[in-house]
């Protein structure tokens, strides 16, 4: 029995590949391309070279960055419903942490809004200005008592 025990336990030691990860990652592709009007495809060859790409789960970046920006419009729409400025006023980090957040708001039903806001959170924590965090809080939060107000009501 013990050899069994071992080896469920190397399989549950194995390094997993993590969301937070791929979340940073479409994060900063999606800046990049905001930034520079760069190619999606050769941004997402570049963000290979990034330190974090091995740690990360490869097909959830490449869902939240194809996602992104297939939904752009309506994610940018959505945004702007709940922001007090226009929206390129916004700056860029913030613009692409609510582009993310919000498309999985709107998209990935799999994960709990909460999840999803106190992602964003970390996120602008992370990349964004000293109180940026407070403001992706509220935008996220309005955002998913527009998208999700069944499970927001819970």
């Amino acid at each position: 029995m013990s050899d069994i025990t071992s080896e469920v336990s190397a399989k549950k030691r194995k390094p997993s590949r993590n969301r937070h990860k791929s979340r940073e990652l479409a994060l900063k592709a999606i800046y990049r391309c905001m930034m520079n009007e760069s190619d999606i495809k050769q941004v997402f060859l570049d963000m290979k070279d990034d330190p974090d790409y091995n740690k990360a789960d490869e097909d959830y970046f490449r869902v939240l960055l194809n996602g992104v920006f297939e939904q752009q419009e309506t994610l940018d729409a959505q945004i702007t419903t709940f922001i007090d400025r226009a929206l390129d006023e916004l700056s860029p980090i913030e613009h692409a942490i609510l582009r993310v957040s919000s498309y999985e708001l709107l998209f990935d039903m799999s994960i709990p809004y909460r999840v999803v806001i106190n992602e964003g959170v970390e996120l602008a924590k992370t990349f964004g200005g000293a109180e940026g965090h407070k403001y992706i809080n509220g935008v996220l939060d309005k955002v998913a008592a527009s998208a999700r107000p069944q499970e927001f009501r819970k």
